[in-house]
């Protein structure tokens, strides 16, 4: 190991004993406020390194809260909106169970006023898959008392016929099914023609001449001719007028709501029903939350039947 010159060994000694009088005095020497001197010379060392760390710490303790206040944040909203989802969904069915309630309070308001025409309530329950035969099935059959060739309407009118009858269900062609027909007249002239459905939602009045009175917005209603339908319930208003080769092109709107029926009624007879005269809407007439009239067909007074 190389030695330190004699020279130089003498001029360490000197700045080490010079460094540790220093020290010494700054130990010390006090100043006014801040303490010994040297606690002052050790505290300005320091704080930068500590202001740096101070700086550096803070900032990953804010990401880190920022990065969970943020998980937090999107997990409420996750469940905000969970919440308002199931919301949504229980006013569309609060909604659902109060149109059902009114058409459910029509069929009775019907029946009551009807209490002497034997008939029966059914809910659909389903429909035919066929996209060219309009077909509804009931929850009720035989066992209800429904046979083939029994008429179904709704308080608004006329909806189609039975075509079979099982044990606890029931098969309906619809009025608007190319093979269904009502017998039918104009209710302002009386003439009588055949209804037939189309495969469309509107219906064809067959056989009017074209020599014949007929008018848009005419009141079309059943003849009781086809020993199905009681006479003069509603079968639809006229809504276009032709001429034709020999008959006249009718386009008839069905009264009833045929493509959206969740209940309606069958007929047990085909004894009249006690009718109401058309009349400006009021409010016993006014529409029901479905859209429908509830009272088309209602009376206080049932017809006199006569021998």
């Amino acid at each position: 190991m190389v030695g330190i010159p004699s020279r130089h060994r003498s001029l360490f000694l000197l700045t080490g004993v010079v460094l540790l009088q220093v020290l010494l005095l700054a130990v010390q020497i006090k100043r006014d406020s801040q303490g010994r001197l040297i606690r002052v010379w050790t505290v300005s060392a320091v704080s930068p390194v500590e202001r740096s760390g101070a700086w550096g710490i803070g900032k990953i303790r804010d990401a880190w809260r920022h990065y969970f206040a943020l998980s937090d944040t999107a997990r409420a909203n996750e469940g905000l909106r969970r919440e308002n989802g199931q919301l949504k969904l229980e006013i569309m069915q609060l909604q659902s169970k109060s149109a059902e309630a009114d058409r459910l309070a029509a069929l009775l308001n019907f029946k009551q006023t009807q209490a002497k025409v034997p008939m029966v309530a059914a809910r659909v329950i389903g429909s035919s898959a066929d996209a060219n035969s309009a077909v509804i099935y009931l929850d009720q059959g035989l066992r209800g008392g429904i046979r083939k060739n029994m008429g179904v309407i709704t308080p608004e009118g006329v909806v189609g016929k039975v075509i079979e009858s099982f044990r606890d269900t029931s098969q309906v062609l619809l009025l608007t099914d190319r093979d269904s027909g009502v017998g039918a007249m104009i209710a302002g002239t009386r003439i009588q023609s055949p209804v037939g459905g189309t495969g469309e939602p509107f219906l064809n009045m067959k056989y009017v001449g074209n020599d014949d009175e007929v008018s848009v917005g005419s009141r079309v209603v059943t003849s009781g001719m086809d020993r199905i339908f009681p006479k003069d319930l509603p079968v639809g208003v006229i809504t276009q007028v032709k001429p034709g080769g020999q008959y006249k092109q009718i386009r008839v709107r069905p009264s009833a709501n045929i493509e959206k029926l969740e209940e309606v009624i069958v007929l047990l007879t085909t004894d009249p029903l006690a009718l109401k005269p058309e009349t400006p809407p009021t409010a016993a007439t006014a529409p029901s939350a479905s859209g429908q009239p509830v009272s088309r067909l209602t009376n206080t007074k049932p017809a006199e039947k006569h021998p």
